[in-house]
């Protein structure tokens, strides 16, 4: 069933867990994706970011998340991540998306307060939920760098800006980064814990592939409802593509297809287990 962002963050804070948020630029991601959360029975965020636009134009794959999403048996919410231009999100909100993540990380603090404020008030008139990033990850989504390396949220201007733009969910910068680590991420699981007690909201962890299981568990304690995961489920169909053509002579490219959504399947399961302490 199709849910708004603020439905589904209340779900997960009802249950003190987190709601996995996957992005899907292709039907094989959707598919492995709602398949591994109606095995667990637990809802779960389908999203498309802004940079997968080349890949997957929202035109084309907006509409196949939000039907995918009406007719599952599971709670879901249509997210638009890492929006960076308010015409585009938008063009989401018309689509029937029902979460949105306005991202005005890079802008100076007083842009980023001003646009984020226009992203609540276009979304409210759609009953969206709203997402928003104050700090920045060391690296953007896609795994680019981001320049001048992190910058950690700041729990008191958070205060500020959580009151005064109205939004339902906030992403700090607490030592995580968007793509595949290549060292184990040192993350200050204090910093959220107290960002989350003074701003009252649910918190969301950027970059959440390659996390260890006991900072997930740690990071949903102090208060993550949200833990955005794709690029290891992404590394787990490009894997198994890659054993398959080893093992057989394959003519078809559907079989290619298959065989990368049934590994990111089984991976999509495997990080929800832990995001929904979901035993095996």
């Amino acid at each position: 069933m199709l849910v708004n962002l603020v439905e589904i963050l209340k779900l997960a804070e009802e249950r003190k867990c987190a709601v996995g948020a996957f992005n899907t630029p292709n039907l094989e991601c959707i598919n492995a994706v709602m398949n591994a959360a109606e095995r667990l029975n637990v809802p779960v965020i389908i999203s498309h970011a802004e940079l997968h636009e080349p890949v997957a134009p929202l035109s084309v794959i907006g509409p196949v998340m939000v039907e995918a999403a009406k007719k599952a048996k599971v709670p879901v919410c249509v997210h638009l991540d890492h929006c960076e231009t308010l015409s585009y999100m938008q063009y989401a909100l018309d689509i029937g998306f029902t979460g949105v993540m306005y991202d005005g990380s890079l802008l100076p603090y007083e842009e980023n307060l001003a646009n984020t404020r226009k992203a609540v008030a276009m979304a409210k008139r759609y009953n969206c939920g709203v997402e928003a990033e104050l700090g920045s990850l060391a690296s953007r989504e896609g795994g680019e760098s981001a320049g001048s390396g992190p910058v950690y949220t700041d729990p008191d201007q958070a205060v500020v800006f959580c009151k005064e733009t109205g939004i339902d969910a906030l992403a700090p910068s607490f030592g995580t980064a968007h793509g595949i680590y290549k060292s184990k991420p040192v993350l200050d699981l204090e910093r959220v814990k107290v960002i989350a007690e003074k701003t009252g909201l649910p918190l969301v962890m950027h970059g959440g592939s390659g996390v260890s299981h006991e900072d997930y568990r740690t990071g949903i304690q102090n208060g993550l409802r949200k833990i955005n995961y794709y690029s290891y489920m992404s590394k787990a169909g490009v894997t198994a593509v890659k054993e398959l053509l080893e093992k057989e002579d394959v003519t078809f490219f559907h079989d290619l297809a298959l065989a990368a959504q049934n590994a990111m399947e089984v991976d999509a399961e495997n990080a929800m287990r832990v995001f929904a302490n979901v035993l095996s």
